[in-house]
Order: structure tokens, then C-alpha cells, then sequence
């Protein structure tokens, strides 16, 4: 996983220090203690359903959810698209973007019932979206681009180790290398949650109006609106079945087990983690989601401070998971609870959930029983993933649900994360 450069881990001037987690307590009860009917808990009515209506499963996974949790009928938008995982802007500006627009508005101007909230992808829905096509002139300048890049290259290869010059050719250099990585391939997911946000650009991401980290601070070109997305999802239609019987069953009988949080390095000394950014930050904030679920009493604890990740058969009774770093290659230490969560801090794990031959920890996680993940489709950078802390800390309130506690603590939009998981989960409700 890289750890974007120019900006200090933090993105557009975003950063994400220890300092944030102060303002994140502050957000977080000012939104308890003020949150009124428009912004009460999300309830099934506002979840907007989008099946691909030319596949037979994914109608019949839609419509099983919605009776598990007394969504109305009409809260079910058939979309006609190609089941694979990968579709192209011009696909998904006419196929899924159009409708699910389309439809909100409709239901905007009928003013007969609350507005959705939430939409929730089903099985049979792309997960990414491709960048979209250069115009000739974008071809155009991505040539002189590179050409340039041959020019400066040779003129920096020329000059001494220690001539002056160098330094101002190699950030001429970098900004040209970034000009051309930029890329606005991203999920589905994260796309669609701007549907209703007007015109902005495709390029890298967006900030996340919702997200708590960002409350009481100017954030330029944040849009207004964001949707909260979740995605019913797996390599298989039974793990989609076996995710919404999971959900409902932990509600009702309670998520109980063990918290792991697999950290890379010893914790920090307080006064060091108070300035701490890019992977040093997200290390510290394992420790704090763990102090947080310590502290809250309802799951045993095990923190893991050595470089080793934790090994097959070191994680009984799952219920909670956080750690990171393995690329790409799921290690199967957990027993995995009825309704359990989790996430792994790396930059593809989510890259596929259909590809046989992938070891990716998202869809791993998922063929193994957890029943709400987070990843992303291709490198997000370090500083797009939830905060632990944050994440965990909305999660075990039980106020909210799945899909609020993800859409309150993911910093990024028309990005590159994915949550796949029953949007209403509510392992620990609680009613305010």
C-alpha cells in the first residue's frame, strides 16, 4: 500500500492526525445529543434496493432481503446491466446512474414518504467503474506530458548528485508522473453515493460530507450530499443469503466472541501520538479501537503488537477484526462469529469478489463467515480507510447502523472503498 506523496499521508491538505480523534469525540456526541427526526437512526423505508433485473439471482436475493426486513416493494429499482465486476463510465452513467438518479427525483416530487437515505447494491451489480475515456485533446496533452518527462528525465540523469538544479527537475517530475497516474476508476459504490451531489470532478476523490472528522472544519469542494451505500455481495449467492440470516440472527441473540486488532508496531508514547499521520496514525488508532471495545465490556480483547500477523488458530470466537499488513493474501487465523465485522488495512482487498482464484481478505473474509467487510477495488491510499477507532467507537454505540457507522467514519467519496454488509445491521441496538 502506498502512502500518497506530496501531502503527507493526508490527502488535498486533509490530515489525519491524532489531534482528529479529539474533534471525532466532540462530533460524535453533538450528534447524539442533537440528532432530531430528519437524522434519526436509518430506518427500512429509506433504503432504496437496486438489483440487476437481467439476473434471476440477483432479483431473488433483493426481494428475500426486503422481506427479512419489511422494505416496501416499491423501494426496488430493477436496473438492466452486464453482471460483470468491471463496467465502463459510459455504462454506468446510462445503466445505473440515470435510473437510480431518475428515481430519486420521481420520488422527490411525489413527496408521499420520507426520502431514501441509503442505497443497497445487490449481487449481480458491478463493483468498479472504469475511468472514463480521453478526449482527443486529453490524448493530446497526455502525449506532450510524457514527452516532457523523456526530456526532463535525460537533463536530471545529466546532472551532478549535488547540482542545485536537480532538486527543482525532480519535482517538475513528480508533478508530471502524478498528472499522468490520476485516475477516476473507482466503486460503484462510492459513485453512486454522490448521485444526488450535482456535478463534480473525476479526479482522485472527494471529501465525505458525512464524515464525522470533517465537522466544523472547511473543507474546499466538498459536495453538499452524500447517500450512505452499502452492497449485498460475495463470490456466491448462498454467502449473500448467509450474510442477511447472519445479520438478523446476531441481532436478536447478540454479537458476542473476542475483538482482534493486529497492529504493526508497539504503541506509541502519548505525547508522540498526538501529531502522529499517514500508517504511524492508523497503527495508533487500532490501539484506541481496542481501548474503546475494553472499555465498553461486551467482547474479550486481543491486541497484537509484533510485525507477525496473528497465525491460524490464534482467533477464537471472532466477532470484531482490524489489522493490517498482508497484500492480497487472506490469512485464515479466525473462527468467525454469527454477525461478525471487520476490516484489513491493504490496498486491494476488494479488488474482486467473484474471482476464483483470489485471496483477497475481503472476499476471503466473506467465503470464511464474516458478515460485513470493508475494502477497496484498487489502491485507495492509507488515509481513505475508516479510522479504526472511529469506526468501532459508532459501531459499538448501537445506535447506529452498519451503513451510518460506515458513512460517518469513511473520509472519501467517488473513491475507491466498498462496504459490503446488511446496511441495518445493528449488532448492539440500542434505542435513544
Amino acid at each position: 500500500m502506498f502512502y500518497k506523496a506530496g501531502d503527507g499521508g493526508s490527502g488535498k491538505g486533509i490530515v489525519l492526525s491524532m489531534k482528529i480523534f479529539l474533534s471525532w469525540v466532540i462530533a460524535f456526541f453533538c450528534l447524539i445529543t442533537f440528532m432530531g427526526p430528519a437524522t434519526a437512526a436509518l430506518e427500512a423505508d429509506e433504503v432504496l434496493v437496486i438489483a440487476n433485473g437481467w439476473s434471476p439471482d440477483s432479483v431473488t436475493l433483493a426481494e428475500f432481503y426486503m422481506s427479512k426486513r419489511n422494505i416496501p416493494a416499491e423501494n426496488l429499482l430493477r436496473v438492466g446491466i452486464d453482471e460483470k465486476e468491471v463496467c465502463s463510465r459510459k455504462v454506468y452513467n446510462e445503466k445505473l446512474y440515470t435510473p437510480v438518479k431518475g428515481y430519486l427525483e420521481r420520488l422527490e416530487l411525489q413527496n408521499k414518504r420520507r426520502a431514501i437515505r441509503c442505497l443497497l447494491l445487490i449481487y449481480g451489480i458491478p463493483l468498479k467503474v472504469s475511468p472514463p475515456e480521453l478526449s482527443p485533446v486529453e490524448k493530446k496533452q497526455h502525449e506532450a506530458a510524457r514527452e516532457q518527462r523523456t526530456v526532463l528525465k535525460k537533463q536530471y540523469m545529466n546532472l551532478a548528485e549535488n547540482a542545485p538544479q536537480r532538486k527543482i527537475l525532480s519535482e517538475k517530475l513528480a508533478k508530471i508522473e502524478k498528472y499522468l497516474k490520476r485516475t477516476a476508476l473507482a466503486s460503484v459504490d462510492s459513485e453512486l453515493a454522490l448521485v444526488l451531489a450535482g456535478d463534480y470532478e473525476l479526479r482522485d476523490w472527494q471529501p465525505n460530507p458525512s464524515y464525522l472528522g470533517y465537522r466544523g472544519r472547511n473543507i474546499e469542494g466538498m459536495p453538499d450530499i452524500a447517500l450512505m451505500v452499502s452492497r449485498l455481495d460475495g463470490s456466491t449467492p448462498e454467502i449473500v443469503r448467509r450474510i442477511i440470516d447472519d445479520s438478523l440472527s446476531a441481532e436478536k441473540n447478540g454479537l458476542s466472541g473476542s475483538a482482534f486488532f493486529d497492529a504493526r508496531w508497539p504503541r506509541p508514547d502519548l505525547d508522540k501520538a498526538k501529531n502522529l499521520k499517514g500508517y504511524a496514525f492508523y497503527d495508533n488508532s487500532l490501539y484506541l479501537a481496542a481501548d474503546l471495545v475494553k472499555k465498553n465490556g461486551r467482547l474479550r480483547v486481543v491486541v497484537n503488537d509484533q510485525p507477525e500477523l496473528f497465525q491460524p488458530g490464534e482467533c477464537h470466537g471472532a466477532a470484531l477484526y482490524c489489522g493490517w499488513y498482508r497484500l492480497s493474501n487472506y490469512l485464515d487465523a479466525f473462527d468467525w462469529q454469527t454477525g461478525s465485522i471487520g476490516y484489513h488495512i491493504a490496498s486491494g482487498e476488494m479488488t474482486t469478489l467473484k474471482n476464483e482464484k483470489s485471496k483477497v481478505w475481503g472476499k476471503m473474509m466473506l467465503e470464511d463467515g464474516v458478515a460485513a467487510v470493508i475494502g477497496p477495488v484498487a489502491e485507495p491510499y492509507v488515509q481513505a480507510f475508516p479510522p479504526p477507532a472511529l469506526f468501532f467507537h459508532l459501531l459499538l454505540n448501537g445506535r447506529f447502523t452498519l451503513a451510518e457507522c460506515y458513512a460517518l467514519s469513511v473520509p472519501f467519496r467517488s473513491w475507491r472503498m466498498v462496504l459490503v454488509g446488511d446496511p441495518l445491521y445493528r449488532p448492539w441496538f440500542r434505542k435513544y
